[in-house]
């Protein structure tokens, strides 16, 4: 969904050398360099729903990592800027080969999907001979490189039933998803990976106690990221897409997931108990992305995102077999549309 268009009359804004000195800038004076920055680029910036709020509120596309990879492959501009984690622009870049795809923080990794690299994974391959490799989105390009197979948190479970029930797998990098997989198939062939996301592997039981005293009426919803003692006593698993449905539908949840798609649902609906599991679920790495930082890569073009065309194809066949298992790619909901909307401030980028 495309939320800024217009006609402009382009302002003398010359490029800045240094991020400190975009932060020495207002927020106003930030956000008219971006707009129009972005308009001379013919750019669109994919803000993921873990963002800081001043980052969704000049987002063009806001939602999960492979949704927004796919919304932008489907646009017609130059540049993707993304604002979410190196594996999202990995992802984006793969699916948008021809397209110049930014990122404004380098630093903004993912320590799951650093648990595991291309080499330790080939390692293991040649331990395992024959065993399908099922990777996590959550992964870099060389990792789905090498793998048979992506999946998400919300296929997972479709993906790995796919397999041969008398084929080994190997799922990387998430030991807590791979377990939940585990429990929901029945199969005892499955090498996890002993990764994890600190942000739901740190939520406790203790807590999980607590919020239940707090908001007994309440459901439980718990990503499958966490681990297997808080997953048995959630009323319900499921992605953070199947929680945005869930708000939909339920009137008190607790969510065990990152605290940014809770405030945006807390907006969405300010009627409804929507509150988070843990108030220290807080992804710092998502968190490194601010407007200062998003100006000066578009002024600057930078930090481009690149890969070797031989990884990104055979990434690529990795994901693509799971776009085609889950019958390809859908465009968010109604519901999600308006969950998009109400999570962009009135501010903005000055447009409607």
């Amino acid at each position: 969904m495309t939320l800024h268009s217009g006609t402009m009359i382009r302002p003398a804004l010359k490029p800045l050398p240094d991020v400190l000195d975009y932060a020495a800038l207002s927020k106003d004076e930030l956000v008219e360099r971006i707009r129009w920055r972005k308009a001379e680029l013919n750019a669109v910036i994919l803000g993921h729903n873990y963002q800081r709020v001043e980052i969704q509120e000049v987002s063009d596309y806001l939602g999960d990592s492979l949704g927004l990879s796919q919304e932008a492959s489907d646009t017609d501009a130059d540049v993707i800027v993304f604002c979410g984690v190196h594996f999202m622009a990995e992802t984006a870049k793969i699916l948008s080969p021809g397209k110049t795809v930014l990122m404004p923080d380098l630093r903004a990794g993912c320590p799951m999907a650093d648990f595991v690299t291309g080499d330790a994974l080939r390692k293991l391959k040649a331990e395992h001979p024959g065993a399908a490799v099922v990777a996590y989105v959550n992964s870099t390009a060389e990792v789905k490189a090498e793998s048979t197979i992506t999946c998400t948190s919300a296929n997972a479970v479709r993906v790995v039933e796919s397999i041969p029930a008398e084929q080994p797998i190997i799922f990387v990098p998430d030991r807590n998803l791979a377990r939940y997989v585990i429990r929901e198939t029945g199969r005892e062939n499955i090498i996890a990976w002993d990764g994890y996301c600190y942000v739901h592997d740190d939520m406790v039981l203790e807590e999980l106690a607590e919020a239940r005293k707090k908001f007994p009426k309440a459901l439980v919803v718990i990503h499958p990221e966490a681990r297997r003692d808080l997953l048995d006593l959630a009323d319900h698993v499921t992605s953070t897409s199947g929680m945005v449905k869930m708000a939909e539908d339920h009137d008190a949840l607790i969510f065990g997931t990152e605290r940014g798609l809770v405030d945006q649902l807390q907006k969405r609906y300010p009627e409804k108990t929507m509150v988070p599991l843990s108030g220290a679920a807080v992804c710092g790495n998502m968190k490194l992305n601010t407007l200062p930082k998003l100006a000066w890569s578009l002024d600057h073009q930078r930090y481009e995102v690149t890969m070797e065309e031989g990884i990104r194809v055979r990434a690529e066949e990795a994901l693509r077999r799971m776009l085609d298992l889950s019958g390809g790619w859908n465009a968010p909901s109604k519901e999600e549309e308006e969950l998009e909307m109400a999570s962009v401030g009135a501010s903005g980028c000055g447009c409607a």
